[in-house]
């Protein structure tokens, strides 16, 4: 490739796995890579830093005879997760891992960047390293912001994700759907609390949201074609403060999963309709609330994902999976909805699942994936 060897690469990826960073706070993982793309060749690079999203970073490049603007987004924060690899590089800030491989995510970036900073490239590139995709949907504020305009705005957008069930260096993807829209769901049940030996003077919360929790479960089994997909998950239940109280109050909190957003409006709908019923059969005020952010499905655009496809199983170099959707989420779908593009998986062939505490990605898919990337591009600029 360029200067950014195998090795220089494995030492980037490992500095930035040693010192992650949550959502909105990727101070020292912005300050170290501006600092690597200062060292790149700057002949052909233009760097923008936003002073409303200081962690973020866009690196122009300009194209030799430009038809197109081709946008590479990558994300830069970590998760609230205590590392348990025993590596020799594990993460040295206590609590916070790069358990989505993020780091993978960044390299992989950079060697890409790297490259075309030698090689000028026919078409003008914009690379975006994101804040906050596990959190705050940094995507979506940098969008509101207005940071894609006039010449930062691609004409298309592509970005990765990193799959442990896929081969090291392999890449999958998918025409459609790739990764599930999310929405968070909290609803409050309000009735009237009291003595437990006097149910008839109270309103009970608790017999309330269960039966709320369990009309929600007929939403995807009875109002969702079984051919799509959707899925709602009440992970916490709050209600009550003693055994011989009845709770006058009841707190669930839980989100939702769409491969489509049409999906997800109609499982909004349903959830409405069934607290409202709850509501007039207890005589209880239940109040829903929704909170979807930037957390879009990631909808692949139909002409270009299928070029990429093609290309993907025809190049050599590369090892190509067709994948199945995801119901994992990925702010990338925010940008995807206004912006036409593509996102598609890094194999890293991993015993751990993403999120997991013992995550470790093989280093090896970052110089496969990078060669795959910067051929899959050098052939688009080539259309």
């Amino acid at each position: 490739m360029a200067q950014l060897t195998k090795e220089a690469l494995i030492k980037i990826r490992r500095q930035l796995h040693e010192y992650p960073e949550l959502a909105m706070h990727e101070f020292k993982t912005h300050d170290y890579l501006l600092a690597t793309i200062k060292e790149m060749n700057q002949q052909f690079l233009e760097i923008r830093e936003i002073k409303d999203l200081p962690t973020a970073l866009l690196v122009y490049v300009q194209g030799s005879d430009p038809q197109r603007t081709i946008g590479y987004r990558t994300d830069i924060d970590a998760l609230p997760v205590t590392e348990q690899t025993g590596l020799p590089f594990s993460s040295k800030t206590p609590g916070v891992m790069h358990a989505c491989g993020h780091d993978i995510h960044m390299t992989t970036a950079l060697g890409v960047l790297d490259y075309f900073a030698d090689h000028q490239p026919k078409d003008n590139l914009i690379f975006f390293f994101q804040p906050a995709e596990e959190s705050e949907n940094g995507g979506k504020v940098a969008y509101e912001l207005g940071v894609f305009k006039d010449k930062w705005r691609p004409d298309e957008f592509y970005g990765l994700h990193d799959n442990p069930n896929l081969p090291a260096g392999a890449i999958g993807c998918r025409m459609g759907t790739l990764f599930a829209g999310t929405t968070e769901v909290n609803v409050d049940l309000i009735g009237k609390s009291g003595h437990a030996a006097y149910p008839q003077n109270a309103n009970d919360m608790v017999v309330a949201a269960a039966q709320f929790i369990n009309q929600v479960q007929t939403i995807v089994s009875r109002s969702v074609d079984p051919i799509e997909g959707g899925v709602i998950t009440f992970g916490k239940l709050d209600a009550g403060t003693i055994r011989n109280v009845i709770a006058g109050q009841a707190r669930i909190e839980g989100t939702i999963r769409g491969l489509t957003q049409k999906m997800i409006e109609h499982i909004v709908a349903r959830l409405k309709q069934v607290a409202n019923g709850v509501a007039m059969s207890y005589g209880a005020k239940v109040d829903i609330q929704f909170n979807q952010g930037g957390y879009l499905p990631v909808e692949n655009k139909d002409a270009l994902t299928k070029r990429f496809i093609e290309f993907a199983k025809q190049d050599p170099q590369t090892v190509f999976v067709e994948t199945a959707p995801a119901m994992t989420g990925e702010d990338f779908g925010y940008l995807l909805s206004k912006i036409p593009g593509t996102m598609f998986w890094l194999g890293v062939d991993d015993d751990s699942q993403l999120h997991s505490a013992t995550f470790n990605p093989k280093e090896s898919a970052i110089p496969k994936g990078i060669n795959s990337i910067v051929r899959f591009l050098e052939h688009r600029m080539a259309d």
